[in-house]
């Protein structure tokens, strides 16, 4: 029941949002422009204070930034289709072309995910994985990570702030570990910024005996 009502609601912002969701123009959810933006290719982020190798599909700047918070704060679900494909590019060149790769999404605070209605990340990642699939990529998703105790919003918070807010925040789930001591790692999220979440997940996951190959993401800050 829950995947028919998130398909309705796709389908309904497909049909009632007139507008581009990058630049505003005509073209429902995206116009030719913007989408050509969004396929453009991957690029290797900085590095991070324990982050393993991470690619983000484009830069957390102009259109490429506008559909992403499009997708993720204004409701606007069917943007996970073509958000999920330029991921999947970015998750390919981080390595997802060498399967078998299982990819792990960075979990979504329950507060974020009941006040969008749906888990962003998650969704994201699920559109990659199925993309992915599609071009015969040896890839499956694994949601096995969990919060461990309650963090704060990162927005606002610096570097040093935000490492301390999510050091040892993650978790395997019970059970998945030996799945994961037999493949190789992508650790997925939405956008890069000092990179705290997702060398937080690469911990939990080396923890449970996995190994990361690296990261993917849709957009990277600065």
């Amino acid at each position: 029941m829950g995947t028919i009502l998130s398909g309705l609601a796709a389908l309904a912002d497909l049909v009632l949002r007139a507008e581009c969701a990058g630049c505003g123009g005509a073209g429902a959810p995206l116009c030719a422009e913007c989408a050509d933006v969004l396929a453009r290719g991957p690029r290797r982020c900085r590095s991070r204070p324990g982050c393993p190798p991470v690619w983000a599909a484009g830069p957390h700047a102009g259109r490429h930034r506008e559909v992403l918070l499009a997708f993720k704060e204004h409701g606007r679900r069917a943007l996970a289709g073509p958000l999920g494909r330029s991921l999947a590019r970015a998750a390919v060149d981080a390595g997802a072309g060498a399967g078998p790769v299982l990819l792990v999404p960075v979990p979504t605070r329950r507060s974020s995910a009941r006040r969008r209605g749906y888990d962003a990340v998650g969704l994201l990642a699920a559109a990659a994985a199925a993309e992915l699939t599609a071009q015969r990529f040896d890839v499956r998703l694994r949601p096995v990570l969990r919060h461990t105790r309650r963090v704060s919003d990162q927005v606002g918070l610096g570097a040093r702030s935000r490492r301390a807010n999510l050091a040892g925040a993650l978790e395997m789930r019970p059970g998945s570990g030996p799945e994961l001591r037999r493949h190789r790692v992508l650790v997925v999220d939405d956008v890069l910024t000092t990179g705290a979440t997702v060398a937080e997940a690469a911990r939990a996951l080396r923890a449970g005996g996995a190994g990361v190959l690296g990261a993917a993401v849709l957009a990277e800050r600065g």
